[in-house]
């Protein structure tokens, strides 16, 4: 028997039209509440599972309007589980400390993850509606090769900083109407790290990084649309000093067709049809987005009227099936008619018992003395 679900608001009790900021900081309070490491409580654990599981979903936009529309059962990791989506892992105290303090509690010369990065995409309409692959460049700051990253010339070695003796920072004792404290700040000639480079990497510099292009291979999912965004971890900027690459973030845009218009995964397409096509009825074709269909207007149609193609419309992103074509009728207004349609047009009014008025009636008598 499973246990139905809490809601993620409720989770982490912020109202459903919450700001991202305020999710964060819901989500910031609750976390360092019940994390393992400061609550010792036999519930923490699952608490803190619940938590970070609410804040994954309500901190991605997309994740979070899928959940506003489906609930839990369509939260699942977006895209299928495709490769470059992950969770808020559980981790150590620290990580959840770093991830909103700037990394106050890591350790000075550890372990930095990479930078994030940022590409734009742009797809054609078929592309983003049945999916495709392509090869995006990336430019980021890679591990040097030359000095693995420690930043100095092979052969060489960093020397212990004197102004803080190697410890990465400066303690200060001060006096105040409270008594004696300590200030600790980074040492401001070695920038905390307790060494000094005097011989830098010719090849970077100094600075541990280089700049490279590189070519990666996105999968875009079918379905996808315009301003989505997808996240790749893993591939963005290399860490430092052994850290972890950051994360890829790919914004998508999609171009417009020319006869189709895009509602969810339904297609809008503009049916346009004359007088004589909707009042006797006609047989006709309909483009989709793999061909033509053939499609029977019924005599005596309505503009507005809409016929619906099942099946033709977008692919559904996360499950199978497709929406539907939805083609709506427009009565076109003929213009520069020739004489003898607008004699057969009056003969047609009056058949109907709309006859023209008098000043149109005059130029019917005209036309039909052309005629003869």
């Amino acid at each position: 028997m499973t246990t139905a679900k809490q809601d993620y608001y409720e989770v982490l009790g912020v109202d459903r039209d919450a700001t991202p900021e305020q999710v964060k900081k819901a989500f910031r309070k609750l976390a360092m509440k019940y994390h393992p490491d400061r609550n010792s409580s036999g519930d923490a654990g699952e608490q803190f599972k619940a938590v970070n599981e609410a804040y994954e979903v309500l901190a991605d936009a997309e994740r979070r309007a899928m959940y506003d529309r489906y609930g839990h059962a369509r939260t699942e990791s977006p895209f299928g589980g495709a490769r470059g989506f992950e969770g808020f892992g559980f981790g150590g105290f620290g990580d959840i400390f770093d991830a909103f303090f700037g990394g106050a509690n890591s350790q000075r010369g550890g372990p930095r993850r990479g930078a994030d990065l940022r590409a734009s995409v742009t797809l054609t309409f078929k592309e983003a509606a049945f999916g495709c692959e392509k090869t995006v460049e990336v430019a980021s700051l890679e591990i040097c090769e030359h000095c693995q990253g420690r930043r100095a010339e092979p052969g060489s070695e960093p020397e212990r900083c004197t102004n803080c003796d190697g410890s990465g920072e400066l303690r200060r004792v001060q006096q105040s109407v409270f008594g004696q404290f300590v200030n600790v700040s980074a040492c401001d000639r070695c920038r905390g790290e307790g060494a000094i480079i005097t011989t830098p990497c010719k090849a970077c510099r100094g600075s541990g990084q280089v700049e490279r292009t590189r070519k990666l291979q996105i999968k875009f999912p079918a379905g996808i649309d315009d301003g989505s965004q997808m996240r790749l971890s893993g591939e963005g900027e290399g860490g430092i000093n052994g850290g972890p690459r950051g994360h890829l973030y790919v914004e998508v845009g999609v171009r417009r067709h020319k006869q189709f218009q895009r509602d969810g995964d339904d297609l809008i397409y503009n049916l346009e049809l004359n007088i004589a096509q909707v009042a006797l009825g006609d047989e006709l074709e309909i483009p989709t987005l793999e061909g033509k269909q053939s499609v029977r207007i019924p005599g005596g149609t309505q503009s507005g009227q809409v016929f619906v193609l099942k099946n033709e419309g977008v692919p559904h992103l996360r499950s199978g099936g497709r929406g539907d074509l939805l083609a709506h009728v427009q009565v076109v207004t003929p213009k520069n008619l020739s004489e003898e349609q607008q004699a057969l047009l009056a003969q047609l009014g009056e058949s109907l018992g709309t006859p023209l008025s008098p000043d149109d009636k005059g130029l019917l008598n005209r036309i039909k003395d052309a005629l003869g």
